[in-house]
Formats: C-alpha cells, structure tokens, sequence
C-alpha cells in the first residue's frame, strides 16, 4: 500500500511550481517591486491591495491579516484540502510522478478531491448524453435560441435522461460510492434508496475560478416535470451557490486584460453563453441566488477592484423583479472601487433574446447603452411620484436624497445633485440641502453607544513591521534582514556570514536575525521559508512580512547590489562601535603601555576594514 509522499518529491514540486500561477487563478495581481506581486487579500475583504506574493522564494503575506505561507498553505486554505491532497494536485498540474514511503499514511482518496473527481465524471456523462437519441428535445431548446452543437461544447453543456439511476448506475461502474455522490449533491436520498438528482434536463456543469466543477444547473425540458424551472446542486463542501459565479473561469483572463477592467453581471446561463459568443467574453452569473456580498469578494479579487478605473454592468430585466434585483445590487454597491453600471436592452430583451432577435452587435451594443448604477436606482425612486405636481417633486427628493447621501465619492455628489434637480425640475440649492440633510440622518450620533473595547494584548501580541520605531538603527537592520531573506544567497558568502552575525539592536529584528543566522544552507531552495518557520512567537510574522516586502530597487540586479551595501553597512556600524569602545580605552590607559600600544593598532585596523567595506560600495 503506498505511504507518505517522499520528501524529495514535496519539494521538487514545490520548487517546479510557480506560486504566482496558483495564486492568479483566484487573485489580479500586479507588479509591487522587484520579484514582489500584489493584489487584494483572498483571506479578509480589503479595499487597497496589501497581500504580496514573491515567486522567487515561493511565498505569500499579508500585510493587513498577517497570513502567509507557501504554495501548499495557499492551496490548503483556499480549497479545504489536506497536504497530500495539495501535493498531489500540484504534482498532477505540472505532470510529475510522485513517489510514497512504505509504511506511512495512505493518500487521501476522499473527501473534496474525490467530490471534484465525481463531478468531473458526471459532466462527461452528461456530455456525452447529450448526442443520445433521447436529448433531441435538449439540442431543439439550444438551437431555438442560437447555440449550435459547438457552443455547447465549449460550454460543457450535457443533457441528463430521465432515467431515475442513469447516471447512478455510470458513476458507480466508475468506482464511485453512493455515499459520495450523496456528499456531491449529484444523487438524492429517497425511501427506497438513492436516485439521479437531474432527470431529464439540459445540465450546464458550474465550476470555480480555477475552472474545477464544483457543480451544476440544470434547466427542465419536459411538461410532466413537476420540479422547478432551473434546479441547481445543493450546497455541499464545494458548491457554495453565494460564492460561485457561473462563468467566471472562462471570464477571468479577459477581465483581468481588459481597459477598463470591466464585469458583466447578467442573469442566467444562456445568457453568458449568448454575451461571451457574441463577444462580451467577461459576462458572468449568479447560480440560483441573488448577487450578494460573498460573490462581490470574489469578483473584487478576480478585477484587482483597487482603484475607481474598473466597471461592473449588471444587465436586468426592466420588470418589477428585474428592478427588485438591481435595488439588491444597489445596496451592495458601495463595496466596489469600480463603477457601477446598469444596461437594459430595448424592448427589455435578455441577453439570449437580444442576440437571437438583432444578432451578436446588438449584444455587444448593450454594453454602449449602460447607466451608472445611481441614475438608474434614481429613476426608479422617481417612479412612484407625480412629478407635475409639487407634492410629487418633493416626495420624489425625499426618496431619492438618500441615495445620493450615500456617493462616497464628493467629486461625484454634486454632479448626481444636479442630475436628480433636473430629473424633479428644482433648483440644484434645494437638492442640495435635502441631500445634506440625509447624510446626517446617515452619521452616527457622538453620543451614540461605544462598540466594546478590543481586548487587551497579551504578551505575545504579535510583532509587525508598522509596529517597529522609526529609527536609522532600526532601519538599517529592518531593511537589511529583507534583502538578506530575499536574496542573502546572492551575495560573498563571507560577507552575508560576517553581517548576519552580528547582534542588532532592536530585540525584535535580533530575534529573526538569530533565525537567519542558524539556517544550514542560504543557497538552498526553500530556505528562507525554513527559516521564517523557525522564528520564535511572537516574531514569526514580523519575519513573514520581511520576506515578503520589496526591496527599493528597480532590477534583480539592483537588488543583489544593495543586499551587499546593506551587508556593508551592517559591518561598518559593528566598527564603528568597536572604534568608540577603543577611543574611550585610550583615554584610561597609559600611552606607552602594551595595552596602549594594542589599542592604537586595533584603531589603525579598524580604519582600514572600514575604509576597504566603504571602497567596495
């Protein structure tokens, strides 16, 4: 029976992965030094980006929840997986072959992977059911609204029979238990055992950013089904329906390359398949559930939502449910950097609609005819009044004041001012005021109740950079330690050993340089990663954030060049300490002594060690 990974293996896929790939499937990243990414934190909600990730050294941080760790963590946090199942996945993604110890555990071949695994087999089941005799009537509704058997395909659109164990029956003969098709939500439990979820449906596999089905949706085709229209997989460890977004994977590249960076939120599953044939490749869906907070995280990671440059367009019907959806959305709102933006079609057709009735231009002309999301939620607060009258108008302000009240933007405030005063026929100078007045109903009252104290740090609250003085000692070492994490195996090998053992000032940096100082091989790979482990609490992140912060340099050259001038400086302040005890000792003892004698050499070496390290800079 095969055992534990071997170590050698651990870390030669570790060291062949590049984290910054694994991380890009989730998180926008960009630029922020030399070898140093960033972008929005996977692990917290943030409005500005402070989660750093370097490829070099294979490691993240966060500067603002203070997570960090390697590419294995990474995967372990955000998948829910084991460290096996981690390994394995990452050894299956770049194609090499592990090797188990005899005697260890057993690899896991449960639990989520087995999930993602059944979900797989059942999209290619559906699939292939979808070129059978019986999904004739499922090939009928996708042609009557445009997509041909290549769009299906590229979709992974598949058809389920109404068979009560069809699938039961092909996924078990794969080797899959019913306990863990119940455990994927694609098989129910009845009084006579379990039984196919989907029957009799066109199946529309759902899948995660990363592109692994997690699920799926499933539209009905039949008049003798007594389910509802669209049915979707029941929350399982994988299928969260808050926070999975129907063809994001497929959208993400496009909306990270875009300029703008621009979203498209539509309503259902053909019509992201109507949007992305018809060019508007960053169209997504909500699955069964309302846009709401979860789904805008993601998003915001995907977009790199760090700046007001992005845009969001949410498509809706200009029904009373289409309306009620895009007041939900408007609540939400405030959560984006980006614009917000609403475009409804003429005639109010869906996207679908729009592409089978006027062709694929009118489709992308949609995006031409968007709104910002406040004119929009105006228009439909003024819906209900009689502007003719002045009672009309009023109530019209007093519905509307609040809205605008809430622009965060005070450059974007008194344009919507002027915007709603024309929209109600008044002067600006009264919108205005009455918007006023709806901020202060808005803002806490000063003698509003104090949340409740945070409690108390312990003794080992943890040590971060923003908490260090601001000193030069402090500085020199605090930079120096992040140049000799991030590339101490660059530079002499004496110089790095010489610098790095010499006791610094502040117990805190001291506290990881003795780390640094202990680690066996700076040149091997995975070093630094070591080491940070190694740091003794409440240490451990401070030294995470070392790693991870860019060093002021524009090249990996440059880079190179100021670890070694850092290393330098380190020295030439150790002797320059040694030079001030010296100069004091000349003072006690006598000239002519021996000691005296032994002093004045010692300063004449020390002048030029210093002047030597400050020629090589």
């Amino acid at each position: 029976m095969a055992g534990r990974i071997r170590q050698a293996d651990v870390e030669e896929v570790k060291a062949r992965t590049n984290i910054a790939d694994i991380v890009e499937e989730r998180v926008a990243l960009k630029s922020a030094g030399v070898g140093s990414l960033k972008g929005l934190c996977p692990f917290h909600d943030e409005r500005s980006p402070s989660f750093h990730v370097r490829p070099g050294v294979g490691f993240y941080h966060c500067f603002g929840c203070g997570e960090s760790g390697d590419v294995y963590s990474f995967l372990r946090a955000m998948d829910h997986v084991s460290f096996t199942e981690a390994v394995e996945r990452l050894a299956g993604r770049i194609g090499y072959s592990l090797h188990y110890e005899d005697g260890g555990a057993t690899p896991e071949t449960s639990g989520r992977t087995r999930l993602f695994a059944a979900n797989t087999a059942a999209a290619e089941f559906f699939r292939a059911q979808l070129a059978t005799p019986e999904a004739e009537t499922g090939r009928r509704f996708l042609g009557e609204r445009g997509f041909d058997a290549g769009a299906a395909s590229h979709f992974g659109v598949g058809y389920a029979p109404k068979g009560w164990e069809s699938m039961t029956n092909a996924l078990t003969a794969q080797g899959f238990s019913r306990e863990e098709l119940i455990a994927a939500g694609l098989v129910s439990q009845g009084q006579r055992g379990v039984y196919d979820r989907f029957r009799g449906r066109l199946v529309w596999p759902i899948r995660d950013v990363t592109g692994q089905i997690v699920g799926f949706g499933a539209r009905k085709l039949y008049d003798d089904d007594q389910g509802p229209k669209y049915l979707n997989t029941p929350e399982t460890q994988i299928y969260k329906k808050a926070q999975v977004l129907y063809g994001l994977d497929l959208a993400k590249r496009d909306i990270t390359r875009g300029d703008p960076r621009r979203v498209v939120v539509v309503e259902g599953y053909t019509d992201v398949m109507a949007c992305h044939l018809a060019g508007v490749t960053t169209a997504i869906a909500t699955c069964g559930t309302a846009f709401g907070t979860d789904h805008i995280t993601v998003l915001r990671r995907v977009m790199g939502d760090d700046s007001g440059s992005g845009e969001v367009v949410f498509t809706f019907d200009p029904d009373a449910a289409g309306q009620k959806a895009a007041l939900r959305a408007f609540a939400e709102e405030k959560r984006f950097n980006a614009q917000t933006y609403v475009a409804v079609a003429p005639d109010g057709l869906d996207p679908c609609d729009l592409r089978l009735q006027k062709g694929d231009v009118a489709v992308r002309s949609l995006m031409e005819r968007k709104v910002p999301m406040f004119e929009f939620v105006i228009d439909q607060r003024l819906k209900g009044y009689d502007l003719s009258s002045v009672e009309g108008r009023v109530g019209g302000l007093r519905s509307a004041a609040p809205i605008l009240a809430e622009i965060r933007d005070a450059l974007l405030r008194p344009g919507y001012e002027r915007v709603l005063a024309r929209r109600l026929g008044m002067d600006p100078t009264e919108v205005h005021v009455e918007v006023e007045r709806a901020a202060r109903r808005s803002t806490p009252r000063d003698d509003a109740p104090a949340t409740e104290p945070a409690e108390l740090g312990s003794p080992l609250e943890r040590v971060t950079l923003a908490g260090l003085p601001r000193h030069h000692d402090v500085a020199l070492e605090r930079d120096a330690l992040m140049a000799f994490l991030q590339y101490g195996h660059r530079i002499d090998p004496e110089l790095f050993a010489r610098a790095i053992a010499i006791p610094f000032r502040h117990p805190a940096l001291d506290a990881v340089r003795s780390a640094v100082a202990a680690a066996p091989d700076p040149a091997r790979p995975g070093w630094a990663m070591d080491t940070i482990q190694s740091v003794r609490e409440p240490y451990r992140t401070l030294a995470g954030e070392l790693l991870a912060r860019p060093l002021p340099a524009t090249d990996e050259a440059g880079a190179v060049a100021v670890t070694g001038e850092l290393a330098r400086n380190l020295i030439v302040r150790s002797l320059d300490g040694e030079k001030n005890e010296l100069l004091g000792a000349v003072q006690r003892v006598p000239a002519d002594s021996e000691e005296g004698r032994r002093v004045r050499v010692r300063l004449r070496d020390l002048d030029a060690e210093r002047q030597r390290l400050l020629n090589e800079q």
